[in-house]
């Protein structure tokens, strides 16, 4: 019951965090320079260029009756906190609001289309991260100090000192034919061919394979060492506590210690990254995707912040806001089905 009770107030903790997160992020939008309006202006001034003579092109002049139109076109007559509030409730956390990059489409639906991209590689990559790393993990803290713990660790501290972005560069360069003689393995962009739609579905299957490996392997590449060496040290700390010696004291077998005791303790650290698989999924990594041009909402969400996409940029931050505040409530629910002991009453 007080575990219930705890989970519910975290629940209701979400709504006072995310309105603080929004409602922050929301008054940068407005008061930053280079915003709507301001672009709107500026594309009035350069209505009237014209290439003179000299070169020199002539700009046409902003009345305050017309400043005021665009302010008033934009919302921006209107108090700071009603522009919130309007935002909030009538635009429902901006996904009704239209883009001011792609006309006609709202937030909602550029995120819908980028949806099953992101939910796919962020997905896929989470899931392989936690399953070559957890084992991996678990055999270098059994075979501590030996050849494969010491071979092991170079590979995943290298693999850990390249940026993913370098990475996926360089897997391009040598997979992917952009430098003649080398091999031509995988797609170079995209996340499907051209004529897709046509394919079998052994075809397709295969065909989204081969552009999602390169792109899942930089997923991977990020939190490969840290989850890693963080399940190795784990259990290691695990193995030297004393409950572990009681058991082997006993005449319990060193197998039975470590598999039917230790390891479960030590997944407890694992556990504060499960529930970022709901903002991972979603966010994705924004530099992989312009890397390899796939077109999920991380690359949207940098083109919404260049190209100065407020609408979208605030539908996407509202998105993985909630999905991120969730995900830490997962994270905690997960501490309290690994180890049942665990209680979150301050004593």
């Amino acid at each position: 019951m007080e575990k219930f009770d705890y989970f519910v107030k975290r629940f209701f903790l979400v709504i006072p965090t995310f309105i603080g997160i929004t409602f922050l992020c929301f008054g940068l939008t407005q008061f930053i320079p280079g915003g709507p309006v301001e672009q709107a202006v500026m594309r009035m001034k350069g209505i009237g260029s014209t290439e003179s003579a000299g070169g020199a092109g002539e700009r046409c002049s902003i009345s305050k009756e017309q400043r005021k139109a665009i302010e008033k076109h934009y919302g921006f007559d209107q108090p700071f906190a009603k522009r919130y509030w309007k935002w909030l409730v009538y635009d429902r956390l901006g996904m009704k609001m239209e883009s001011y990059k792609f006309p006609n489409k709202t937030a909602w639906q550029l995120i819908k289309e980028r949806f099953k991209v992101s939910l796919v590689f962020g997905f896929t990559g989470f899931i392989l991260s936690y399953l070559v790393c957890i084992p991996l993990g678990i055999l270098k803290a059994l075979k501590h100090n030996k050849m494969f713990d010491l071979v092991s660790s170079i590979i995943v501290f290298a693999g850990y000192a390249v940026p993913a972005f370098a990475f996926g560069m360089v897997l391009k360069m040598f997979f992917c034919g952009t430098v003649e003689g080398l091999w031509d393995f995988f797609p170079v962009t995209g996340f499907h061919s051209e004529y897709f739609i046509d394919f079998s579905l052994y075809e397709k299957v295969k065909d989204v394979f081969m552009h999602m490996f390169l792109p899942v392997l930089c997923y991977m590449i990020g939190n490969f060492a840290v989850l890693t060496l963080l399940m190795k040290n784990s259990l290691l700390d695990q193995i030297g506590k004393d409950y572990i010696r009681t058991v082997l004291a006993k005449g319990g077998s060193y197998s039975r210690a470590v598999w039917g005791h230790a390891l479960r303790n030590s997944l407890i650290p694992i556990a504060t990254g499960f529930g970022s698989i709901l903002s991972i999924m979603f966010a994705g990594s924004v530099i992989i995707e312009q890397v390899f041009e796939i077109p999920g909402m991380g690359r949207l969400s940098l083109e919404s912040i260049v190209g100065r996409d407020y609408p979208v940029f605030m539908g996407i931050l509202s998105l993985t806001s909630i999905l991120g505040l969730l995900g830490n409530i997962i994270s905690d629910f997960a501490y309290v089905i690994i180890d049942p002991r665990i209680n979150f009453q301050k004593k």
